[in-house]
């Protein structure tokens, strides 16, 4: 017979860590500090998550029960690091740990004390879809009209409700600041929230906003309940604090009120989630609440070079609100970061896969390259350049550029501009007009399709209900305004920019503004086509290259995975590094936003998010931007107000040639020319097109229609 021993699943209060020997002096402070409120304030790569553990077992050894801590993350992911990090520590599974997201911390707390609460131990949490469909049923039965005219979808709705409610903001506030077109119909908007808490209420049912909100309550209302569990627990730590907003700061103060063992640990030099209602002053006025509290500095950095620090810190010392720290390498030097100002967004595309390339030369693989950015709509000339050399990648952050629904929305209108009879199109082009369904628009389809071009289906008479019809006049009004257009890139700012279109985004997404963005994009992009049929192939061969990619990486998708570009926006790779980091776009007005121009809170927070992105990379940083935008007009673009901050010598800049053409390369060519030809030769390009063949030069020509129209 033979023995299995089973691990003990009780941690050892005996851990014989070297905590002086395995952690550097700043976390070694942190580590062994004694009670009272503490603020960690932890740079990028400094190594916040080790501190946190060893705190953990710091705390163990000296007496602290596990069952009497509380350690609060912010994502899942985060919360199982920090749980497997502990348990390897201590040897043992940490059991009795209170360790989680902020949610379900509450959601365990509320079960507890269900009977206090008015909702009891056995509510339901609603997901998204559930979510939805309540409110959903609260609208229908206000009979409010959402048919007929525009009002918010689902999602916009929650979407204002979550932030007015994790702000602690009015919602008239709210709707005034983040949605002004709805202003007008805030006793519906208000209608509809009081009747979405009541039903809530009533089916005993919590959304992910409820938890927060009826934690606090809890605790705020019932001292017994107050004083229990904050009793219990004699140590809190909370990760990633300057990302929590007012609700979740009150609720950690309530916790901690009895021991006040409380430690906090984030950068307010990455406080970056305002939109999400996430509150800087809760870190930058931390000492003001507790003006005993022990502050503490992690500014020795693993990840980047010094080289990169010195760029990053160099910038972050231009705002005003914060933490004074400058982070220090612990490796040795490398080189300097570059600063690569394109032509245009299709040069800036074509010299970062070059790159890229270069680095995979050199043994760099292609998951440890990230290429960054602002805003979704700045990846499209690259995903369409790594689309056309088959390039894998991953895009994080949302859909890809391609397969966004208003930028497919855009390309249904162009091909009913092109061909009349294509009833999927005209399907699509209905249905985002209100009072026009699923079944009614395909009938309406049905019909438009039999006309020999849409041109003649639109102004054709038709029989249709009032509210039928006044969708239909939408559509009509749109497609009559892009036939207008005398160029393909005309005819998608006509799309983009009629109201009625306009209306439908604000109505159904939260990020309007950001897929206007795209759309805008979309008209840059077509501007390197006359011709529709062109840039209408040259879209469905942007979405075939991206189906082939799909399709290859099917069979060996464990290897795809390993192989895979990653394009993400700076928001979405916060806490992640890479060993060479692209930041695209760095003009002014892009990066920073111009909507952030004027406003100094604004300004600092797209600084900080500048800091973040810098911060990724290991060894290599690239800044990209293009000094224009658009190929028929053409406007000019200054570099980021950030690059302008990094002092001189600090980065280098790098001059984008054109490599000699084999055929040039002739005796002739080294005839001396006269500086003026010379400086004709060196920056002005022939324009050149992507078409499905790869590229071909283009001699301009006067403008005519892009419909064969002259």
């Amino acid at each position: 017979m033979k023995d299995f021993v089973l691990s003990n699943q009780h941690a050892s209060p005996n851990l014989h860590i070297d905590y002086q020997a395995e952690l550097n002096e700043e976390q070694y402070r942190v580590v062994s500090g004694g009670g009272g409120p503490m603020l960690v304030l932890a740079g990028a790569g400094s190594g916040k998550t080790r501190t946190i553990t060893y705190r953990v077992a710091w705390l163990l050894e000296h007496g602290t029960p596990v069952e009497n801590m509380l350690l609060l993350t912010f994502t899942n992911k985060a919360a199982k690091e920090m749980m497997a990090r502990v348990e390897g520590l201590l040897r043992a599974y940490p059991t009795g740990l209170w360790s989680g997201t902020f949610h379900s911390i509450a959601n365990r707390m509320l079960r507890m004390y269900g009977a206090y609460t008015g909702f009891g131990s056995d509510f339901s949490i609603l997901d998204e879809e559930d979510a939805n469909d309540l409110m959903k049923m609260c609208i229908k039965e206000l009979k409010i009209d959402t048919k007929g005219r525009r009002f918010p979808s689902v999602g916009v709705l929650r979407g204002l409700l979550s932030y007015a409610n994790n702000a602690r903001r009015s919602l008239q506030s709210v709707l005034n600041d983040r949605a002004e077109h709805f202003a007008g119909i805030l006793h519906e908007v208000t209608a509809v929230a009081e009747r979405y808490a009541s039903a809530k209420r009533t089916a005993k049912a919590m959304d992910f906003d409820d938890l927060l909100l009826e934690l606090l309550k809890l605790l705020r209302e019932n001292e017994s309940v107050r004083t229990q569990l904050a009793n219990r627990f004699q140590f809190v730590l909370v990760d990633e604090f300057q990302d929590t907003n007012i609700i979740q700061s009150d609720i950690v103060d309530l916790l901690s009120s009895g021991h006040r063992n409380l430690l906090v640990v984030g950068d307010d030099a990455q406080s970056i989630y305002s939109f999400r209602a996430a509150e800087i002053r809760n870190i930058l006025d931390f000492q003001k609440r507790y003006p005993d509290a022990q502050s503490y500095r992690l500014v020795m950095n693993y990840r980047s070079t010094p080289e990169i620090l010195a760029v990053a810190n160099a910038v972050i010392s231009n705002n005003s609100e914060q933490f004074a720290k400058e982070l220090v390498s612990a490796k040795s030097s490398g080189e300097k970061p570059n600063i690569v100002p394109a032509n245009d967004a299709r040069e800036e595309a074509q010299y970062v896969v070059e790159q890229i390339l270069k680095l995979i030369d050199e043994g760099i693989e292609l998951q440890g390259i990230a290429v960054l950015f602002r805003a979704a709509f700045h990846s499209q000339a690259l995903e369409f350049e790594l689309m056309k050399r088959g390039i894998a990648y991953e895009y994080r952050g949302g859909m890809k550029f391609f397969e966004r629904a208003h930028i497919k929305d855009a390309v249904a209108h162009l091909r009913l501009l092109r061909n009349g009879h294509d009833l999927v199109a005209w399907a699509r082009a209905l249905q985002i007009q209100p009072g026009l369904g699923i079944t009614t628009s395909q009938k309406i389809a049905e019909t438009m399709s039999q006309y020999d071009s849409a041109r003649d289906a639109i102004e054709a008479p038709m029989k249709l209900s009032p509210r039928v019809q006044s969708g239909f006049a939408g559509t009509r009004s749109i497609l009559r305004m892009m036939f207008a257009a005398p160029l393909p890139s005309e005819a998608v700012r006509a799309f983009a920019n009629h109201e009625s279109y306009r209306l439908y985004l604000e109505a159904e997404y939260p990020n309007a503004r950001e897929r206007v963005e795209d759309l805008d994009q979309l008209a840059v992009f077509a501007e390197q086509y006359r011709d529709l049929g062109a840039f209408l192939d040259a879209m469905t061969l942007a979405g075939d290259f991206a189906g082939r990619i799909d399709d290859a990486e099917s069979g060996a998708r464990e290897e795809s995975d390993r192989n895979k570009l990653i394009l993400s926006t700076i928001h979405q790779a916060k806490g992640l590094e890479w060993d060479a980091v692209f930041v695209l776009h760095c003009a002014q007005g892009t990066f920073p936003s111009d909507r952030s121009m004027g406003q100094s809170r604004e300004i600092e927070e797209e600084r900080r998010l500048f800091y973040v992105a810098a911060t990724r990379a290991r060894s290599k940083l690239y800044f990209t931007y293009p000094m224009t935008t658009g190929y028929e007009s053409v406007e000019l673009r200054q570099q980021s107000m950030f690059l302008d901050e990094i002092p001189f010598g600090m980065a280098e800049t790098v001059r984008l040639r054109r490599a000699m053409p084999a055929w040039s390369m002739s005796s002739s060519y080294s005839t001396p020319t006269s500086s003026r030809h010379r400086a004709h030769d060196e920056f002005e390009e022939p324009t050149i097109v992507l078409d499905d063949m790869g590229e071909k030069m283009v001699k301009k020509s006067a403008p005519g229609s892009f419909l064969g129209d002259h």
